[in-house]
């Protein structure tokens, strides 16, 4: 997963929360798309409240490949407004990358894309 969609998760991390994601169909979707293990899901499943389980499915999302992020969108079908929300978030992030480097040094824009490149391997 990018690192810009590991921050729209992070920032939306309580919102989502309170969403009580891993009801209905999404867990098993992201297990359909080979995005979560059984074992993952047997995991979140053994969660007590629903809180729990939304916030451990975010503690494993990023670290689920560059598909994540896109597949977690094509879930939430049935929770359009937390996909817009999502979708909307990361918009916002790809607009403000540029400007947070406009906002740099020439030689700290070289650091910072030289470390945004580390990340993407």
């Amino acid at each position: 997963m990018e690192a810009r969609d590991k921050q729209v998760l992070r920032s939306l991390r309580l919102e989502l929360g309170a969403e009580v994601l891993v009801e209905g169909l999404v867990l098993q979707y992201l297990y359909q798309e080979g995005i979560l293990t059984e074992n993952h899901i047997q995991e979140i499943n053994a969660q007590t409240t629903g809180l729990r389980k939304t916030m451990l499915l975010l503690d494993i999302l990023p670290s689920r490949g560059p598909k994540a992020f896109d597949t977690f969108l094509d879930s939430l079908q049935e929770f359009p407004w937390v996909r817009e929300k999502l979708k909307k978030a990361r918009e916002e992030a790809m607009t403000d990358l540029p400007a947070e480097m406009r906002k740099l040094r020439p030689k700290d824009s070289v650091t910072c894309l030289a470390s945004q490149l580390t990340w993407r391997f």
